[in-house]
């Protein structure tokens, strides 16, 4: 197996987990782990990861962060796009496990841990406002990770903050829109489940994409050589 295809199967993995791990346990215990609780299995699920596809792909598992990369220059355009397929692929097939896992009760499967917002969705905020606070989200997950992660960072602490970072975001996150930050991560339970998540998906899309760019613009305009 040549060295891309490592690096594209790293990612289908590590996006897996975390869709599995992040979104079933907001579907299957969200009420018993509360918001603090789904928090950490999304955050514990990139510390494991980290540690052991990070050698291998860089541990990205989101095309927010690929894309970030790629705007930094540490990731070429074809991998971009090969990430890009494996990240979204490992969310479908999360969320295609985790769907059947709970049809497999007998119950209607109502939950994968999707994103949302507005009426009946968190405390229902706006469309704009769900902008809005995705962007301002990804911002401070991606920019976390391009600190941790540049010559000036301490990489071998790299997983275990960005992990962290990730229980952070969600912590404010979880009750307005679920917390995307991750659009691979919101598209595979969108759809799977259709309707309204389907409908509502372009945000989840669009805003962690827009945060990941201004991180990576932020983070170079700051950090750039004198």
């Amino acid at each position: 197996m040549g060295l891309s295809s490592r690096k594209y199967l790293a990612e289908f993995i590590g996006t897996f987990v975390l869709v599995l791990f992040g979104c079933g346990s907001a579907a299957t215990a969200g009420g018993e782990l509360g918001y603090l609780g789904i928090a950490f299995a999304f955050g514990l699920s990139i510390v494991a990861m980290a540690y052991v596809i990070g050698p291998v792909s860089g541990c990205h598992i989101n095309p927010a962060v690929s894309l970030a990369m790629l705007f930094s220059h540490k990731l070429s355009g074809k991998d971009f796009v090969g990430y890009v397929i494996a990240q979204v692929a490992g969310a479908v097939a999360g969320s295609a496990l985790l769907y059947a896992i709970i049809d497999s009760t007998g119950k209607a499967v109502t939950s994968l841990g999707q994103n949302g917002f507005g009426s009946g969705y968190g405390i229902g905020i706006s469309t704009w406002m769900a902008v809005i606070v995705e962007v301002v989200l990804t911002f401070v997950f991606i920019y976390t990770i391009l600190g941790v992660t540049s010559a000036q960072g301490n990489p071998g602490l790299a997983g275990l903050v960005i992990g962290l970072t990730l229980v952070f975001v969600h912590i404010l996150g979880i009750g307005l829109t679920g917390t995307s930050v991750n659009p691979a991560r919101s598209l595979g339970p969108a759809l799977l489940l259709g309707g309204q998540a389907l409908s509502q998906v372009w945000v989840f899309l669009l805003s962690p994409l827009v945060g990941a760019v201004l991180a990576a613009f932020m983070f170079r305009l700051l950090n750039k050589s004198k």
